[in-house]
Protein backbone atom coordinates (compact mmCIF):
# COMPACT_ATOMS: atom_id res chain seq x y z
CA UNK A 1 0.00 0.00 0.00
CA UNK A 2 3.12 2.45 1.20
CA UNK A 3 4.22 1.96 -2.78
CA UNK A 4 1.49 2.71 -4.34
CA UNK A 5 0.83 5.70 -2.03
CA UNK A 6 4.82 6.77 -3.63
CA UNK A 7 4.10 6.02 -6.85
CA UNK A 8 1.11 7.91 -7.12
CA UNK A 9 2.39 11.17 -5.32
CA UNK A 10 5.21 10.81 -7.74
CA UNK A 11 3.18 10.96 -10.74
CA UNK A 12 1.41 13.53 -9.20
CA UNK A 13 4.38 15.15 -8.91
CA UNK A 14 5.90 15.08 -12.62
CA UNK A 15 2.36 15.84 -14.26
CA UNK A 16 2.03 19.38 -11.73
CA UNK A 17 6.10 19.73 -13.31
CA UNK A 18 4.95 19.27 -16.69
CA UNK A 19 1.87 21.71 -16.48
CA UNK A 20 3.95 24.77 -14.77
CA UNK A 21 6.69 24.55 -17.41
CA UNK A 22 3.78 24.19 -20.27
CA UNK A 23 1.27 26.84 -18.51
CA UNK A 24 4.92 29.34 -18.87
CA UNK A 25 4.50 29.09 -22.48
CA UNK A 26 3.68 32.59 -23.93
CA UNK A 27 3.75 36.41 -23.67
CA UNK A 28 3.89 37.90 -20.57
CA UNK A 29 2.92 41.51 -19.57
CA UNK A 30 5.12 42.91 -16.68
CA UNK A 31 1.93 45.26 -14.61
CA UNK A 32 3.32 45.88 -10.78
CA UNK A 33 6.66 46.31 -9.79
CA UNK A 34 7.43 46.96 -6.07
CA UNK A 35 11.20 47.09 -4.27
CA UNK A 36 11.73 47.30 -0.75
CA UNK A 37 7.92 47.54 0.00
CA UNK A 38 7.62 50.57 -2.13
CA UNK A 39 6.12 50.76 -6.07
CA UNK A 40 8.12 51.47 -8.94
CA UNK A 41 6.49 53.48 -11.92
CA UNK A 42 6.93 50.81 -14.79
CA UNK A 43 6.51 53.56 -17.39
CA UNK A 44 8.80 56.26 -16.06
CA UNK A 45 12.02 53.19 -15.46
CA UNK A 46 11.37 51.52 -18.50
CA UNK A 47 10.51 54.58 -20.80
CA UNK A 48 7.72 52.35 -21.77
CA UNK A 49 4.34 50.01 -20.57
CA UNK A 50 5.27 47.53 -22.99
CA UNK A 51 7.48 45.33 -21.29
CA UNK A 52 7.14 41.53 -21.92
CA UNK A 53 8.94 38.55 -21.47
CA UNK A 54 8.40 35.77 -23.89
CA UNK A 55 9.00 31.65 -23.06
CA UNK A 56 9.54 29.66 -25.74
CA UNK A 57 8.80 25.24 -25.65
CA UNK A 58 12.41 24.83 -27.10
CA UNK A 59 14.01 26.86 -23.61
CA UNK A 60 14.32 30.50 -25.80
CA UNK A 61 13.32 33.50 -24.07
CA UNK A 62 12.74 37.26 -24.90
CA UNK A 63 12.79 40.44 -23.55
CA UNK A 64 10.48 43.04 -24.41
CA UNK A 65 10.68 46.71 -23.81
CA UNK A 66 9.54 49.00 -26.06
CA UNK A 67 11.08 48.53 -29.56
CA UNK A 68 14.05 46.86 -27.74
CA UNK A 69 14.86 42.71 -28.02
CA UNK A 70 17.11 40.96 -25.99
CA UNK A 71 16.95 37.26 -26.39
CA UNK A 72 18.63 34.47 -23.56
CA UNK A 73 17.67 30.79 -22.47
CA UNK A 74 15.26 29.90 -19.32
CA UNK A 75 14.70 27.22 -17.23
CA UNK A 76 12.43 26.04 -14.13
CA UNK A 77 14.18 24.37 -11.29
CA UNK A 78 12.33 20.75 -10.57
CA UNK A 79 10.27 21.69 -8.06
CA UNK A 80 8.86 24.78 -10.09
CA UNK A 81 9.95 27.15 -6.98
CA UNK A 82 12.97 28.96 -8.97
CA UNK A 83 12.82 30.31 -12.69
CA UNK A 84 16.88 30.78 -14.46
CA UNK A 85 17.33 33.27 -17.56
CA UNK A 86 20.62 33.11 -18.84
CA UNK A 87 21.39 35.91 -20.88
CA UNK A 88 25.19 35.20 -22.39
CA UNK A 89 27.00 34.18 -19.19
CA UNK A 90 24.88 35.79 -16.81
CA UNK A 91 22.29 33.43 -15.41
CA UNK A 92 19.34 35.24 -13.07
CA UNK A 93 17.48 33.71 -10.92
CA UNK A 94 13.81 34.55 -9.62
CA UNK A 95 11.93 32.71 -6.88
CA UNK A 96 8.67 31.92 -8.24
CA UNK A 97 6.27 33.70 -5.38
CA UNK A 98 2.98 32.95 -7.49
CA UNK A 99 1.76 31.30 -10.50
CA UNK A 100 -1.18 30.26 -12.39
CA UNK A 101 -2.17 30.17 -15.74
CA UNK A 102 -2.62 34.08 -15.86
CA UNK A 103 -0.75 35.83 -13.71
CA UNK A 104 2.84 35.22 -12.43
CA UNK A 105 4.52 36.43 -9.52
CA UNK A 106 8.65 36.59 -9.27
CA UNK A 107 10.95 37.98 -6.79
CA UNK A 108 15.20 38.71 -7.32
CA UNK A 109 17.06 40.78 -4.95
CA UNK A 110 18.30 43.34 -7.31
CA UNK A 111 14.90 43.97 -8.84
CA UNK A 112 12.74 43.23 -5.79
CA UNK A 113 8.92 41.72 -7.05
CA UNK A 114 7.83 41.52 -10.43
CA UNK A 115 3.87 41.25 -11.86
CA UNK A 116 3.10 39.88 -14.62
CA UNK A 117 -0.20 38.87 -16.67
CA UNK A 118 -0.21 36.48 -19.60
CA UNK A 119 -1.34 37.99 -22.69
CA UNK A 120 -2.44 36.72 -26.27
CA UNK A 121 0.60 37.35 -28.90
Amino acid sequence: MKKVFLILICLIGCLVNAQTSKELIGKWQLVKWEKKGKEKDIKDYFKTDQVFQVFRENGDFESLVGDESHKAKWKLSQDNSELTIIAVLLPIKFTIDYFDTTKRIITTPQMGTLEYKKVSE
